[in-house]
């Protein structure tokens, strides 16, 4: 009999940087690393977001182990959580976020404060900070877009973890400054209509699609192909308590430098797959 997980726990992702990873996994995402840069050689900028039709399809997890491969390539990364509603980019790495991106954009901290060097070899990480009240405005504005054009002269790849598209408009912010959107889908479940809705949407606001990713394949068949050890259950805080649907009950972290880490306030967070 399985125990009950207590209240306020988090499944960890797997990334590449787990001994455990199938070599599958790790032979998929460099598959999938030599596919984006020959996507990117086409496009003048090399900042590229991670983002899905909707929620809980792994396009957290499948950011940082693309920021991960590129890095092992000896190419200069930077990760930016750029999900300014529920980020995870923190978790996955543990790293503390009491400041991050929203204190950056805000003019409360400086990029060298919010930034998390050398996470790994070549890859460092901005992670989302204490949520904002305003998410598609900061990531709309010409903060953001000065941002990331400074940034890439200094990073050969940025890759940045970006809402689900159908649910809110953030990631259509800021298509008009980078080279385009990778959308991670899962294998059998993610609807086609949805997927199809999202890539509608980044055509509409004249974006560009860099590819599908698929998540949760089954590899039961033998196939060369990727799934993550395990699948996640993801809880319906995600819907209620995210800030992505309707709910007038959901409080933002106010911006203060003084603010508690968020990360101590996930008290009801169990099961994460973004």
């Amino acid at each position: 009999m399985s125990k009950k997980k207590k209240k306020g726990s988090i499944r960890t992702h797997l990334t590449l940087l787990d001994k455990n990873v199938p070599f599958q996994v790790t032979e998929a995402f460099k598959t999938l690393r030599t596919n984006m840069v020959f996507a990117l050689s086409q496009k003048a900028s090399k900042v590229l977001a991670v983002s899905s039709s909707l929620a809980s399809e792994g396009k957290s997890t499948t950011a940082a182990n693309t920021a991960i491969t590129l890095a092992q390539a000896n190419a200069k990364v930077l990760l930016i959580d750029a999900d300014l509603r529920k980020p995870v980019q923190h978790k996955i790495f543990k790293l503390k976020n009491k400041l991050g991106l929203s204190t950056l954009l805000s003019g409360l901290h400086s990029f060298k404060e919010v930034l998390n060097e050398d996470v790994i070899p070549n890859l460092d990480v901005v992670t989302c900070g204490p949520i904002p009240p305003n998410p598609s405005e900061m990531l709309g504005s010409d903060n953001m877009r000065v941002l990331l054009d400074e940034l890439s002269k200094y990073y050969d790849y940025i890759i940045i973890d970006t809402p689900p598209i159908n649910i809110v408009t953030d990631t259509l912010t800021m298509l008009k400054y980078i080279a385009g959107v990778v959308l991670v889908a899962i294998q059998g479940s993610t609807p086609i209509d949805a997927l199809q809705h999202a890539i509608d949407a980044v055509n509409f606001a004249e974006g560009s699609i860099l590819g599908v990713v698929l998540t949760h394949v089954d590899m039961s068949s033998g196939k060369y192909n990727y799934k993550y050890k395990y699948r996640y259950k993801y809880s319906s805080y995600y819907s209620y308590g995210y800030g992505y649907g309707n709910n007038a009950n959901a409080k933002p972290i106010e911006l203060n430098p003084e603010t508690t880490d968020p990360e101590a306030k996930d008290t009801e967070e169990t099961d994460i797959d973004n």
